[in-house]
């Protein structure tokens, strides 16, 4: 197992210049993007818990094809939801008005559109052959045996957790650095359970919390949009900041138009915080979509990702439209901070900034 006391330092273990990670960002991140932040001299990250092993291997290919410096690979280990006709019967006549207003049907039923690593051996034998220097993981842990094959390929080991005791468990698992998401943070909340409360801790207060409680390294994440932000991060202890929406507006992105649009317009400064969209509470820009969960409260959400399958359908009719307000636009608190630069071009300013102590 690795020790917490070989990677206090990770950022020198991995040989980066700028203490950033770019966050996987399932949907959004790119081999161009996650090249383009590694030859910058930052982790550049691919999330892949969208993916099939299949997509997985052609897209960990096209990555290492463009650079040959240490990545991060990201899985997303969800509990394997358990249909539930009725509930997910009233879920979708509720969305039906939504549908016909776009000339189209909801579904007559929903599916478990991605498979959790939890299960996924497939996924498992595409990263163990792919060896990269980082495996991270999302919502919960794999068990001891993927972890291990894991290890056994050379992997640092990194989870997204959303309090001390999600921390403790990693450390007990052999997680070897901490992700410490704050409530600010964009997309999907880490949490282990999406059922249990909730102490919606701020990235600052968690990271500070990680940095005095325990010795595994810690990377503030969650409304961190420039190296002022990234400074105060390492200032409380951490070892590096990862950061998401910041790089959404970036060219090598997969964001659509209306997505990077909108994350300067009123949305960007309302972010909401719904299960509508996807099925768990994940941080969005105001859009129809999160004003429509906003007055739907009442109703329980499908589980993840099953209600996904019928958000995705409905922003796909919206969108042929020409309406944007129902995509899933996942985006952190200050997402009017991003800024349209070249993803090496951005890391390089973020490291002038850090150098700084504040934005230029």
């Amino acid at each position: 197992m690795m020790t917490s006391e070989r990677y206090v330092n990770f950022v020198e273990h991995l040989g980066l210049s700028v203490p950033l990670v770019q966050a996987p960002m399932a949907g959004v991140s790119t081999p161009a993007m996650a090249a383009a932040v590694c030859e910058a001299g930052a982790l550049g990250s691919l999330g892949l818990g969208a993916m099939t092993a299949d997509q997985a291997a052609a897209t960990i290919a096209d990555l290492k094809a463009r650079t040959a410096r240490p990545f991060n690979l990201n899985l997303f280990v969800h509990a394997t939801p358990v249909p539930d006709p009725s509930g997910e019967a009233a879920w979708l006549d509720a969305l039906t008005p939504l549908f016909a207003s776009f000339d189209a049907e909801s579904p007559k039923a929903l599916e478990t559109i991605y498979a959790s690593f939890a299960q996924d051996d497939a996924m498992l034998c595409v990263l163990v052959d792919a060896a990269p220097a980082v495996v991270s993981f999302h919502f919960g842990l794999p068990d001891a045996s993927r972890l291990a094959a894991l290890r056994g390929a050379g992997c640092l080991l990194v989870a997204s957790v959303t309090s001390l005791a999600e921390a403790q468990a990693a450390a007990r698992a052999g997680i070897d650095v901490l992700v410490a998401q704050g409530w600010e943070a964009g997309g999907h909340r880490g949490m282990f359970d999406p059922e249990a409360p909730d102490a919606q801790l701020g990235t600052f207060a968690l990271t500070r919390l990680l940095v005095q409680s325990q010795p595994l390294p810690v990377i503030a994440a969650g409304g961190i949009m420039d190296g002022a932000g990234i400074r105060a991060a390492l200032d409380l202890g951490a070892a590096a900041a990862q950061l998401g929406t910041a790089f959404v507006a970036c060219p090598e992105s997969a964001a659509s138009d209306a997505y990077r649009a909108a994350l300067t317009g009123p949305g960007g400064h309302t972010t909401r915080m719904t299960r509508a969209i996807s099925g768990r509470p994940a941080r969005c820009l105001g859009n129809a979509f999160t004003a429509w969960g906003d007055t739907h409260v009442e109703l329980t959400n499908p589980a993840y990702p099953r209600a996904y399958d019928a958000g995705k359908a409905l922003a796909a009719a919206a969108r042929a439209k020409g309406e944007f307000g129902f995509d899933a636009q996942w985006a952190g608190q200050a997402a009017p901070l991003a800024r349209a630069l070249p993803a090496g071009d951005l890391v390089a300013l973020l490291a002038r900034e850090i150098a700084a102590g504040s934005r230029s």
